[in-house]
């Protein structure tokens, strides 16, 4: 069963207490991760009724007893926007059914309407009576990344804020891009942020602002998403593999020195799955070299280093803000970071087409801008994203915890986190044997999990080269699984996850 919208009449009953079953499975769908919703546009409504009643029954103070009795009720239920097309129906004899009727449909095929209404009952679906509820199973549905849990935390101000560029209609770098990059540099405490088009291009304009080309070599580490090898393929360079530690998953610094020729220009050095590498390593050996350094922070956003926050590290930080990520927006959208004025000033340029004002365009660019309603959604997501890194670290702790003897019986490998690290935990990343046979057990139980990374990119037909091998990254890419992890992950849904695992490890 998919949503559930709650007619006025029945939210009237609810409020008043006649309908205690129902109240209590609205309550099981909550705790299921199911969603029910009522209209704002029943709001007055609900509210006109509820006061009519507690004046019958003598309340002392009516409203009052009607507003308490309303919030009660939406402990288990959610408020659903109206939205223009719901007057479409005024012109029917009607309208209320044409609304209900529109407000199903926006919410998908499986929406239904539980009502008393004999005259919106015999239309038939989506309209449902209190009986014919009662007979639907309530299924939860398990999600590696579960955005809409997120998006019901913020959903007042995510609509406040969409509808604001909707209205001023500046849709590509509109203010509330400059506001986010102002907030953004404050919290990783950089001078200077620009925001741009996704992380893959947070990377590209990066490095065209470093001058890397046709020719030059780039470090980098083999096991991390395509984006971060193919953006130097893009310009002509060659990525240059450097084996990863076994226990982080990033590179290896001291192997890095060893991997540098005269056509070096720039070292990548991946934070992968939420955890910087070590910094300050990496960092020395480029500043003996003289070359840059850039953080491919895609998934590190809100991360720690020695006590300084991921994206501040090097030379320049990139970050993407891809849906999935743990600072997400509803599309592609990243971002780079940097203490250096002339850098800001020459990717503020590359992101935009090489303009330094208007139709004066000083170098070759991109378009790389940042839509304005992507910023919309991050400014109102960072207003949470503190919580939601600590509640993903509770998570990462309890799997840790109840998988612990498993690693001491050497049936699975969890994830280290170094001593001056914390991290963002984007991903929860097991190592095991017999990984495919355990990732299908999962699925058959609902349960679902995801490879994060199945080859190195040196093997990736795109970018093959021939006669390179890392071993560790190799041996890694063959183990490696990713558990559910999002900061409103229920316990009760956590502890399935970890009864399917371990009984898909002991099978």
């Amino acid at each position: 069963m998919s949503d559930l919208i709650i007619d006025a009449d029945i939210a009237v009953k609810l409020c008043s207490g006649e309908l205690p079953d129902i109240l209590n499975l609205l309550g099981q769908r909550h705790e299921a991760g199911l969603r029910s919703w009522i209209s704002t546009a029943d709001q007055w409504q609900i509210l006109d009724r509820l006061i009519s009643i507690a004046k019958e029954n003598r309340e002392s103070n009516p409203e009052k007893a009607a507003r308490m009795a309303l919030k009660n009720l939406l402990a288990r239920c959610m408020w659903l926007s109206a939205l223009v097309e719901d007057c479409d129906g005024l012109d029917d004899p009607d309208p209320g059914t044409v609304r209900l009727l529109k407000v199903a449909q926006r919410l998908g095929h499986n929406s239904m309407v539980l009502t008393s209404s004999s005259t919106r009952l015999r239309r038939g679906k989506p309209f449902i009576d209190t009986a014919s509820v009662k007979q639907l199973r309530i299924n939860e549905s398990i999600e590696f990344v579960d955005l809409m849990a997120q998006q019901d935390q913020i959903r007042p101000h995510l609509e406040s804020n969409l509808h604001k560029v909707l209205h001023h209609g500046r849709y590509i770098l509109g203010p509330e891009v400059m506001e986010l990059e102002n907030r953004l540099g404050e919290y990783v405490d950089v001078e200077h942020c620009v925001c741009v088009s996704s992380g893959t291009d947070a990377l590209l304009v990066a490095m065209m602002a470093l001058g890397i080309g046709t020719g030059d070599e780039v470090i980098t580490s083999p096991f991390t998403f395509f984006s971060t090898a193919e953006v130097i393929a893009l310009l002509g360079a060659v990525p240059v593999y450097v084996d990863i530690k076994n226990e982080s998953f990033n590179i290896d610094p001291t192997r890095v020195e060893a991997a540098i020729t005269k056509r070096t220009k720039a070292i990548i050095a991946v934070s992968l799955y939420g955890q910087c590498p070590d910094i300050d390593q990496i960092n020395a050996v480029a500043a003996r070299n003289g070359l840059a350094v850039i953080e491919d922070a895609a998934q590190s956003f809100g991360a720690s280093y020695k006590g300084r926050l991921s994206c501040s590290l090097t030379t320049i930080g990139c970050t993407s803000f891809f849906p999935a990520k743990p600072l997400g927006a509803y599309g592609d959208a990243g971002a780079c970071m940097t203490h250096d004025a002339n850098l800001a000033k020459s990717m503020r340029e590359i992101m935009n087409h090489g303009q330094g004002e208007r139709y004066q365009h000083t170098r070759i660019g991109i378009n790389g801008r940042m839509d304005s309603l992507q910023a919309a959604v991050l400014l109102s997501k960072l207003d949470v994203f503190d919580d939601e890194l600590a509640r993903r670290h509770q998570i990462a702790e309890k799997y840790t915890a109840l998988l612990s003897e498993f690693e001491a019986d050497g049936l699975v490998n969890l994830p280290k986190i170094e001593d001056y690290n914390t991290s963002s935990w984007a991903q929860y990343t097991i190592k095991l044997s017999r990984r495919e046979l355990v990732k299908d057990r999962m699925l058959e139980a609902g349960i679902p999990t995801t490879v994060h990374y199945p080859k190195p990119l040196y093997a990736q037909p795109a970018l093959y080269q021939r006669y390179v091998s890392c071993p560790n990254a190799e041996q890694v890419a063959e183990q490696v699984l990713s558990l559910p992890i999002h900061p409103y992950l229920r316990r009760s849904t956590q502890n399935r996850i970890i009864e399917s695992l371990i009984e898909a490890i002991n099978s």
